[in-house]
């Protein structure tokens, strides 16, 4: 289903969100499983580079703000509204954190390491060297339509 026709759907079951603006994008690594953990409710917070947005010049996401989240082929999966924004060190990240991310074994542990390998593969993609003191930017979310 195209991306418009699910936000009309969604609008026409939750009127009160029709003048709200959306963005439609994927999750990183596995846009589909990553997706499923939202929908099935695991997945409650993102982390993101703090230097990728300042590169693209890109404004942070705010509370408020609705997202359309895709699949790996564009196909809308669920729709999230963001509820804070903040950004920490890499390095202070903590069980909450990794929890809430809802991957893996939600551990810290598995966290660490994935994150370590997302960003050791993204920053050179940026012409950057990745290391712990690196900020990162944390959103959390509800998801509000299936």
């Amino acid at each position: 289903m195209p991306t418009q026709q699910y936000w009309k759907e969604f609008i026409n079951e939750y009127p009160k969100y029709k003048e709200k603006s959306y963005t439609a994008w994927q999750f990183g690594a596995d846009p589909d499983e990553l997706a499923e953990l939202v929908i099935s409710g695991k997945k409650t917070l993102t982390c993101s580079s703090l230097k990728e947005y300042e590169l693209e010049n890109e404004s942070l996401p705010k509370a408020g703000e609705l997202s359309i989240v895709l699949g790996a082929d564009d196909t809308p999966k669920c729709i999230i509204e963001c509820t804070k924004v903040y950004t920490i060190v890499f390095k202070d990240a903590g069980e909450e954190i990794a929890y809430k991310e809802g991957e893996g074994d939600r551990s810290l542990s598995y966290w660490r390491q994935a994150h370590l390998d997302f960003f050791g593969w993204l920053y050179p993609e940026m012409g950057l060297e990745f290391n712990e003191d690196e900020k990162i930017v944390v959103e959390e979310f509800k998801r509000i339509y299936v």
